[in-house]
Protein backbone atom coordinates (compact mmCIF):
# COMPACT_ATOMS: atom_id res chain seq x y z
CA UNK A 1 0.00 0.00 0.00
CA UNK A 2 1.47 3.05 -0.88
CA UNK A 3 1.95 6.01 1.57
CA UNK A 4 -0.48 9.18 0.49
CA UNK A 5 0.82 12.16 -0.85
CA UNK A 6 1.55 15.06 2.30
CA UNK A 7 0.90 18.08 0.26
CA UNK A 8 3.39 20.43 -0.26
CA UNK A 9 4.50 23.04 1.99
CA UNK A 10 5.52 26.73 0.24
CA UNK A 11 6.76 30.19 1.82
CA UNK A 12 7.77 33.18 0.12
CA UNK A 13 8.91 36.66 0.79
CA UNK A 14 9.74 39.73 -0.88
CA UNK A 15 13.03 41.04 0.25
CA UNK A 16 14.47 44.60 0.16
CA UNK A 17 17.95 43.87 -1.28
CA UNK A 18 19.82 42.47 -4.71
CA UNK A 19 19.52 38.96 -5.70
CA UNK A 20 23.10 38.46 -5.27
CA UNK A 21 23.00 40.33 -1.25
CA UNK A 22 19.69 37.92 -0.98
CA UNK A 23 21.64 34.94 -1.71
CA UNK A 24 24.53 35.43 -0.01
CA UNK A 25 22.45 36.65 3.18
CA UNK A 26 20.68 33.88 3.27
CA UNK A 27 23.42 31.42 2.77
CA UNK A 28 27.08 32.78 3.78
CA UNK A 29 25.20 34.56 6.67
CA UNK A 30 22.37 31.39 7.83
CA UNK A 31 23.77 32.06 11.24
CA UNK A 32 22.69 35.22 11.78
CA UNK A 33 19.13 34.89 10.70
CA UNK A 34 18.41 31.07 11.75
CA UNK A 35 16.30 31.40 15.38
CA UNK A 36 17.72 29.65 17.68
CA UNK A 37 15.11 27.95 19.38
CA UNK A 38 15.00 25.80 15.81
CA UNK A 39 17.34 22.82 17.08
CA UNK A 40 16.90 19.92 17.37
CA UNK A 41 20.15 18.87 19.07
CA UNK A 42 20.70 17.93 22.83
CA UNK A 43 22.11 22.05 24.16
CA UNK A 44 21.68 24.96 23.34
CA UNK A 45 22.61 25.72 19.37
CA UNK A 46 25.48 27.88 19.13
CA UNK A 47 25.61 28.10 15.81
CA UNK A 48 23.65 27.12 12.05
CA UNK A 49 25.66 26.38 9.50
CA UNK A 50 25.15 25.57 5.79
CA UNK A 51 28.22 24.55 4.19
CA UNK A 52 28.62 26.28 0.54
CA UNK A 53 28.68 23.91 -1.90
CA UNK A 54 27.07 20.75 -3.23
CA UNK A 55 27.58 17.83 -0.77
CA UNK A 56 27.80 20.30 1.69
CA UNK A 57 25.80 19.87 5.30
CA UNK A 58 23.23 21.95 6.99
CA UNK A 59 23.73 21.38 10.54
CA UNK A 60 24.04 22.68 14.08
CA UNK A 61 26.78 23.17 16.31
CA UNK A 62 25.97 22.75 20.22
CA UNK A 63 26.97 24.88 22.96
CA UNK A 64 29.07 22.07 24.11
CA UNK A 65 30.43 21.60 20.58
CA UNK A 66 28.99 18.63 19.69
CA UNK A 67 26.93 18.63 15.77
CA UNK A 68 23.29 17.21 14.86
CA UNK A 69 22.73 16.91 10.80
CA UNK A 70 19.57 18.46 9.53
CA UNK A 71 20.71 16.90 6.02
CA UNK A 72 23.08 17.62 2.79
CA UNK A 73 23.56 20.30 -0.08
CA UNK A 74 22.20 18.90 -3.16
CA UNK A 75 21.92 21.41 -5.23
CA UNK A 76 24.24 25.00 -5.37
CA UNK A 77 23.28 27.55 -8.13
CA UNK A 78 24.36 30.84 -6.56
CA UNK A 79 22.80 33.44 -6.99
CA UNK A 80 19.57 32.04 -8.30
CA UNK A 81 18.88 27.84 -6.59
CA UNK A 82 19.46 25.97 -3.44
CA UNK A 83 18.28 22.46 -2.72
CA UNK A 84 19.04 20.71 0.91
CA UNK A 85 17.67 17.36 1.86
CA UNK A 86 15.72 17.53 5.61
CA UNK A 87 16.43 15.01 6.88
CA UNK A 88 14.51 15.38 10.23
CA UNK A 89 11.66 13.07 11.05
CA UNK A 90 8.49 13.75 13.04
CA UNK A 91 10.07 12.73 16.49
CA UNK A 92 12.35 16.12 15.35
CA UNK A 93 15.06 13.78 15.10
CA UNK A 94 17.72 13.30 11.99
CA UNK A 95 17.10 10.37 10.30
CA UNK A 96 20.54 9.54 8.27
CA UNK A 97 18.60 7.66 5.35
CA UNK A 98 18.54 9.68 2.37
CA UNK A 99 15.89 7.68 1.09
CA UNK A 100 13.36 9.05 4.14
CA UNK A 101 14.42 12.36 3.50
CA UNK A 102 12.68 15.32 2.22
CA UNK A 103 13.51 18.57 -0.15
CA UNK A 104 14.02 22.39 0.34
CA UNK A 105 14.20 24.13 -2.46
CA UNK A 106 14.94 27.79 -2.00
CA UNK A 107 14.81 30.02 -5.15
CA UNK A 108 15.72 33.73 -5.55
CA UNK A 109 14.11 35.56 -8.67
CA UNK A 110 15.34 39.18 -9.12
CA UNK A 111 12.03 41.46 -8.89
CA UNK A 112 13.60 44.59 -9.31
CA UNK A 113 17.50 46.12 -8.88
CA UNK A 114 17.05 46.06 -4.63
CA UNK A 115 14.42 43.21 -4.52
CA UNK A 116 14.31 39.77 -4.57
CA UNK A 117 11.26 37.11 -4.29
CA UNK A 118 12.51 34.24 -2.09
CA UNK A 119 10.62 31.26 -3.01
CA UNK A 120 10.80 27.99 -0.96
CA UNK A 121 9.35 24.52 -1.56
CA UNK A 122 9.28 21.72 0.84
CA UNK A 123 8.64 18.63 -0.79
CA UNK A 124 8.43 14.39 -0.75
CA UNK A 125 7.00 15.25 3.20
CA UNK A 126 5.76 11.99 2.73
CA UNK A 127 9.32 10.24 3.03
CA UNK A 128 9.44 11.16 6.64
CA UNK A 129 8.88 8.71 9.59
CA UNK A 130 6.06 10.26 11.37
CA UNK A 131 5.86 13.07 8.62
CA UNK A 132 2.39 14.18 9.39
CA UNK A 133 3.79 15.30 13.11
CA UNK A 134 7.08 17.08 11.62
CA UNK A 135 4.56 19.34 9.28
CA UNK A 136 1.94 19.76 12.25
CA UNK A 137 5.10 21.52 14.46
CA UNK A 138 6.03 23.74 11.87
CA UNK A 139 2.61 24.85 11.44
CA UNK A 140 2.28 25.18 15.40
CA UNK A 141 5.80 27.90 15.09
CA UNK A 142 3.28 30.14 13.81
CA UNK A 143 3.14 30.38 10.21
CA UNK A 144 5.19 28.01 8.77
CA UNK A 145 8.16 28.54 6.54
CA UNK A 146 6.76 31.80 5.21
CA UNK A 147 7.42 33.37 8.86
CA UNK A 148 10.77 32.10 8.48
CA UNK A 149 11.85 33.37 5.30
CA UNK A 150 10.25 36.89 6.65
CA UNK A 151 12.52 36.83 9.59
CA UNK A 152 15.18 36.09 6.76
CA UNK A 153 14.28 38.99 4.84
CA UNK A 154 14.63 41.56 7.90
CA UNK A 155 18.20 40.11 8.60
CA UNK A 156 18.95 40.46 5.24
CA UNK A 157 17.99 43.87 5.18
CA UNK A 158 20.69 44.98 7.27
CA UNK A 159 23.44 42.32 6.24
CA UNK A 160 22.65 43.94 2.95
CA UNK A 161 23.52 47.98 4.55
Amino acid sequence: MATPAIPVLHGSAIVNVSLDQAFRAFTVSFDGWWPREYHIGQVEMAEAILEQREGGRWYEKGVDGSECEWGHVVVWEPPHRLVVTWQINGMWQYDPDPARASEIEVRFVSSGPNETRVELEHRHIERLVLAEALVDGIERQGGGWSSLLDRFGAVALTAGN
